[in-house]
Formats: structure tokens, sequence, C-alpha cells
């Protein structure tokens, strides 16, 4: 088992993640402003709300990483508090890939190519959030309950990510109806759950959703363990 890297050789890690996920969202906010000044219209800044979404689990994660860090009561309990608040936005992370679905529709005189290309910013953003974010909670559950019980938390919230991001995309209900409006939520959600079969959008897109999900979050996982700090791992 490879040993733990030093705290400042894992800060470093932590700043490069932090640094290059701040720097892709300022190149988003960069592309949209080059667009409105193009285009003279204001056509897919609803983007930068998403994005702004985006950043919501990712804060959160980090800081329910944090409070597990100090060990005590109260400390414990926050970090409840920040992880049940994680899950209420971490489908709002991989949601961005769904604006896709609008490309083309704006019918303006920017190229294609430049939607496409700044789609892809905004998207590639929000599911590094997300998977970041993910790789931070399942490694508190590990920690906390084994290595089993860390991947499956990880294909529970894949599942629970996906179907929050039909829910936002197809049936238009959004995280703070969680709070607001939880019965008729609830109602609706039961109602297409139940027969799944006789909602065939609901299971093909949560499911390859989830998919998707899946092989980018195993890819990046496998990529950091094998790119991850030297020190402490034995020689072959």
């Amino acid at each position: 088992m490879s040993a733990t890297p030093p705290a400042p050789l894992r800060h470093r890690f932590a700043y490069a993640i932090v640094g290059l996920l701040a720097a892709a969202s300022f190149a988003c906010v960069a592309l949209i402003a080059a667009r409105t000044w193009y285009s003279h219209t204001y056509h897919y800044w609803f983007l930068l709300w998403n994005l702004a979404l985006a950043w919501v689990p990712f804060v959160f994660a980090a800081l329910a990483y944090s409070l597990a860090a100090a060990r005590r009561a109260v400390a414990y309990v926050f970090t409840v508090v920040a992880a049940l608040v994680w899950l209420a936005f971490f489908p709002n992370a991989p949601y961005i890939l769904t604006d896709f679905l609008h490309l083309g529709s704006m019918g303006d005189v920017v190229p294609g190519w430049y939607d496409v290309l700044m789609l892809f910013w905004f998207a590639w953003t929000g599911l590094m959030l997300g998977v970041v974010s993910l790789y931070l909670m399942q490694d508190l559950v590990t920690r906390a309950s084994g290595t089993a019980a860390g991947w499956v938390f990880v294909v529970a919230a894949a599942g629970l990510g996906s179907i929050g991001t039909y829910l936002g995309r197809f049936l238009r209900w959004n995280t703070w109806d969680l709070v607001r409006r939880p019965g008729p939520l609830a109602d609706e959600l039961l109602g297409r759950v139940v027969d799944p079969h006789s909602q065939p959008r609901l299971l093909g897109f949560t499911v390859l959703f989830a998919l998707l999900f899946l092989f980018v979050y195993v890819a990046v996982y496998i990529f950091a363990k094998l790119a991850g700090p030297q020190e402490g791992r034995p020689r072959g």
C-alpha cells in the first residue's frame, strides 16, 4: 500500500486543480463576452448561471472534506450538512452537458464552430467540477466505510445525478424545488419511476447519462492515481 503523500504536496495538487478549474471558468466568461460583443445579443448568457451552479457542489465537497479532517463532533455535524447540500446541487455540474441541445437554435450571426467550442468549454468545466467534487466525497466515504462502500457511493451518486439532470432538463425542476415544492416533485418523479417502460426517455437518458459520467469519472480517477505523487511508493 502506498503511503499518503506529504501535506504540502497534497496542497500543491489541490491548488493546481482549483487554479485549472478557475482558469477554465474565466475562459468561459471570456467566450460569452466575446460572443456578446460580436453578435450584440445576450444569447447563451444562461450558461453563466449554469456554470455558477456547477461550482456549488465543488465548494461544498471541499468544505465537507476540510471539516472531516477536524475530527470533532461539531465538525462532523457540519460535514453531514455540507454533504447533503453537495448531493442536492451535484446534478448541476454535469447538467451543462445537456446545453448542447441549444446548439443552432439561436439564429444569429455567430459561426456555428464558435458556439460548439464555447459549449464544449462550459460542458468540460462543469463536468470536471462534478468529477472532482465526487472524488472528494468518495474519499470521505472510503475513509469511513471502506473501498467497496466508496465505489457504491460513486455509482449511486452518478445515478442520482443523472435523474436530477433529467428532472432539470426535461421536466424543468430545479434544486430549489427540493425545499420549495418537495411534494409535487416527489409525486412526479415517483409517477414516472413506478412505470419506467412507459417513459423511454427517462430510462434511456438516465442510464446513458450515468454511464457517460461514470466512464469519465473512472478515466480521470485512473489517470489521477497513475500521475499521483511518487513519494512513498515502492520502487519496482
